[in-house]
């Protein structure tokens, strides 16, 4: 795109000028006051980074800006592109609205409901949609045509497809293509790059073998995504997985403490989840550490005096209607955690995906792969379309711990012990530590406030840009 039309860009929901913040997933630059209604939405529906203060990963923000400049905003408004939209009075945000509940409801329409999205004719069997997208997703992302690409996952291609003829994913195509920013754009939407073809390579393997160096460094850095975001979070700084680093494992100042019973009875649960909950957990703590960096960016850059108010705080992680509400619960409960409890939280997370990484008596063999190592973002690949998946209430902290370790939805007939069987849990410790931790919620209830919460991730923030503006 031109300069000249670079210089005008403006927010893709509202048009406001000089948009601030971008949304990730759907290609597109939005303000501040429609970036409030995004982050209520969840990440399921739209994953927002500030565009000068948040990290980017360089080939990250050139996919996104190729998708604005080629007008990915097209794909979200299909249907009110239609001059007849206009006389049906349907017709997008303007300036003018206010946040709520004019913009709420626009943008809800256009990204959680898809109202304006170009629909294919209905047929007898979506899963053969699905597949002939997906297919043609496969062509295509050997060129550099990335809004098409984004159209075909729009309309359900699914990034992690196997094709049955080509014995390889789409990643994998765009891997030996050099398409780095294809790769972007199929990582966001759940691609994952330890997958291996039908002669046993990975996307990583298919990238070095053609040349495609900064490709392959950057599918390797894609695979350690949520336990870099982790580190990152705790202390500043990612591995260098250059020279074999995968893990920062950072310690508490007070590490030297002697852990409660009750404490290690929950790392003791946590370790012993087989690896299906385990990532699960691990995802939903990323989302949390994401949600904590979102606020306190947004916080630190927004006029206090109009924009934030309690509409546009987000006080916990949003409801994701795939998930079943008990692991909906376990999610919102990680914002009571207060800035202590959760990093102890997070250390324990990273100790046990390195663990795990790396093999352990305390999981099975066939167990010991990188699950865990996968990007936060297949939670939009097809592992998801199973929503009898066991799932957990709650999770563990350093002194208050809640972790409720269950194994599935409460309509379930199958017993815990019964599901739990890939660790050494019994019902009798869940009990155990679940009665332990009824006398423990009062505590929790008083000392882990939403507004505390945002202070304290507000003044971590301040400190990381305050140090990167000293450097």
């Amino acid at each position: 795109m031109s300069k000249r039309l670079r210089s005008s860009e403006v927010c893709a929901d509202c048009s406001v000028p000089d948009p601030s913040w971008a949304s990730v997933n759907r290609g597109t630059f939005i303000c501040d006051e429609c970036c409030s209604v995004h982050r209520s939405l969840g990440r399921h529906i739209s994953q927002v980074r500030h565009l000068k203060h948040t990290p980017w990963p360089p080939t990250l923000l050139q996919m996104v800006e190729t998708l604005y400049n080629n007008g990915a905003n097209s794909i979200w408004e299909h249907s009110l592109l239609d001059p007849a939209s206009i006389i049906s009075g349907r017709r997008k945000a303007n300036p003018q609205d206010k946040v709520h509940p004019h913009k709420a409801e626009f943008i809800r329409a256009k990204y959680q409901m898809l109202a304006f999205v170009h629909r294919l004719p209905c047929r007898d069997d979506d899963s053969v949609t699905a597949k002939d997208l997906s297919k043609q997703l496969h062509s295509s992302v050997r060129t550099g045509n990335l809004e098409t690409c984004l159209r075909l996952l729009s309309l359900g291609a699914q990034a992690n497809f196997f094709h049955p003829e080509k014995g390889n994913t789409p990643l994998h195509v765009a891997s030996k293509a050099g398409q780095i920013l294809q790769a972007e754009l199929l990582a966001v939407y759940g691609a994952d790059p330890g997958t291996q073809d039908s002669s046993g390579k990975t996307p990583v393997d298919y990238a070095r073998q053609g040349g495609h160096h900064e490709l392959a460094e950057r599918l390797v850095e894609i695979q350690y995504e949520l336990t870099d975001r982790l580190a990152f979070y705790l202390c500043g700084r990612k591995p260098d997985h250059k020279n074999g680093q995968h893990f920062i494992i950072p310690q508490m100042a007070d590490s030297s403490l002697d852990l409660s019973e009750l404490a290690k009875a929950a790392k003791k649960k946590l370790q012993s989840l087989n690896n299906h909950l385990f990532e699960e957990l691990a995802m939903d703590v990323y989302d949390e550490v994401d949600r904590r960096e979102t606020d306190a960016v947004w916080l630190a850059t927004q006029n206090h005096s109009t924009l934030v108010t309690e509409t546009t705080v987000v006080p916990f992680l949003p409801v994701n209607p795939e998930y079943s509400s008990t692991r909906n619960q376990g999610r919102q409960k990680l914002a009571r955690f207060n800035a202590h409890e959760f990093a102890t939280l997070v250390i324990d997370i990273l100790s046990d995906a390195k663990r795990r990484q790396q093999g352990s008596p305390l999981s099975s063999s066939k167990d010991n792969v990188e699950l865990i190592l996968k990007t936060i973002n297949n939670q939009h690949s097809t592992e998801n379309q199973d929503n009898d998946q066991p799932d957990y209430d709650s999770v563990a902290s350093d002194e208050d711990p809640d972790l409720e370790a269950t194994a599935g939805k409460a309509n379930r007939q199958k017993s815990l012990d019964s599901d739990l069987s890939d660790g050494p849990v019994t019902v009798q410790e869940f009990m155990e530590v679940k009665n332990a931790l009824v006398a423990s919620e009062a505590k929790i209830q008083q000392l882990m406030k939403v507004n505390n919460n945002l202070s304290d991730e507000l003044r971590i923030m301040q400190k990381k840009l305050l140090g990167k503006d000293a450097n």
